[in-house]
């Protein structure tokens, strides 16, 4: 996440982290375009309703 400075090891740990947190599934797809926290925001929001 480029908002956080972010390596792709913190993404894949943050990923798991909502994932768990939400109850939801990010495919991988989608996991690769959460660039910033609006995005991972926005995602969670679209995916929980």
């Amino acid at each position: 996440i480029d908002d956080l400075d972010a390596d792709s090891l913190d993404t894949v740990e943050l990923v798991m982290a909502l994932e768990e947190e939400f109850g939801i599934d990010i495919p991988d797809d989608a996991s690769e375009k959460i660039t910033t926290v609006q995005s991972a925001v926005d995602f969670i929001r679209s995916a929980t309703g």
